[in-house]
């Protein structure tokens, strides 16, 4: 295996759709690849006589979003189109296409993109700088054993996650069973403003002026931690001082957290529980249950967001304040009924996690063959 320039094996492709042809209109994401409709509504007006021919089997990538891994090879249709803004380039047929894209989404590739890339705001990777670029270069068949490893470590983790989906939907398969739509209430349970309920906090975050206010002593969550794939806070990268903790704003297991300010109108809603005492900053509620109904308030939240977003108007601010929260009314059930439904959850979350252990320890996997063949 010896290290070549990628621009010895790829060549940028700048055909226009300039007779204006009914091409579909795609754009590539890093993790659907090639796909339709995420540009719906602004293309209808576009001119897409500007816009780039992707024949089948040639790569695009958005030059701003190459570093999260919007990049892939077209296999959806003989010609697609995209935005004027994609990098379009043919492969060498010395070249097998998976194997590139594996590369392209690799960590060495990350490395390179952060030291070589321009742009004030974000990385900016253009086509002069990418041919430029180092690969690990071998025989042809060799290329193919290695991306079908690749591909089927990817394939295993998919299938894993999957199951985690499918784990949510039985979840919420049992609320709904349980205690109905909480927007609609067809059970009929006494309704309270969730204030009422709960303590709502809002986070803050320590001086950073003061550096001694940051450490190893106490976990700092930022919106990040809360997405809608776990149940549970993940892993905080940053953590507070003892000193720092003297002057945050922190909550006790059993709690919930809320993005209430993001850069997406769309996160703001997101839950999830604590599990260990956390700090939290200022773009984040937190609900404090005043009796066991952590599980209960979570699956609720999660199921009325479109409720929330429906009965507040945050398009101007896109904000949740700790007034709106507080004031929002759901219905409450006997806790005799919110304690089964949380030992349904704990029971499905204990499968979940040796699901989530198998995807940790696929991914350590992934990480060591690609320093392998890429590094």
């Amino acid at each position: 295996m010896s290290k070549v320039k990628l621009g010895t094996l790829i060549s940028e492709f700048s055909e226009r759709n300039k007779e204006d042809k009914k091409i579909s209109v795609y754009s590539v994401t890093n993790d659907k690849g090639f796909c339709t409709g995420y540009f719906s509504k602004d293309v209808s007006s576009s001119d897409r006589k500007n816009y780039k021919i992707v024949p089948r089997g040639y790569f695009a990538y958005n030059p701003s979003r190459i570093n999260v891994g919007s990049v892939a090879w077209q296999n959806c249709e003989d010609n697609v189109i995209v935005s004027p803004l994609y990098v379009v380039f043919s492969v060498n047929k010395m070249l097998n296409r998976q194997y590139l894209l594996h590369y392209l989404k690799s960590d060495i590739m990350q490395t390179y993109i952060k030291a070589f890339a321009t742009g004030s705001v974000r990385d900016n990777l253009k086509y002069s700088i990418l041919e430029e670029l180092p690969i690990n270069f071998c025989k042809i068949e060799e290329q193919e054993k290695i991306a079908k490893r690749l591909d089927k470590v990817d394939k295993q983790i998919e299938l894993n996650q999957q199951q985690l989906k499918k784990y949510d939907l039985v979840v919420k398969s049992r609320f709904i069973e349980m205690f109905g739509d909480p927007k609609n209430n067809p059970m009929g349970w006494d309704e309270f403003p969730l204030g009422i309920r709960c303590k709502i906090i809002t986070g803050n975050t320590p001086s950073r002026a003061n550096t001694e206010n940051y450490g190893t002593f106490l976990e700092w969550i930022k919106s990040d931690n809360i997405n809608t794939t776990n149940m549970y806070l993940t892993t905080a990268q940053e953590y507070l001082s003892e000193k720092g903790f003297k002057c945050c704003r922190y909550v006790e297991a059993g709690s919930i957290l809320m993005t209430c300010i993001a850069g997406s109108i769309g996160c703001i809603g997101n839950v999830g529980i604590a599990n260990r005492r956390v700090a939290f900053n200022q773009q984040i509620n937190a609900i404090v249950p005043d009796r066991d109904e952590a599980l209960y308030i979570y699956s609720m939240m999660q199921l009325s967001k479109s409720y929330i977003h429906s009965t507040i108007n945050m398009a101007l601010k896109g904000i949740l304040s700790k007034g709106q929260l507080s004031a929002l009314e759901f219905p409450f059930p006997p806790l005799a009924l919110q304690n089964k439904f949380a030992d349904f959850v704990q029971q499905v979350d204990k499968s979940k996690v040796e699901i989530q252990k198998s995807i940790d320890q696929l991914e350590i996997l992934k990480k060591s063959l690609m320093q392998k063949y890429f590094g």
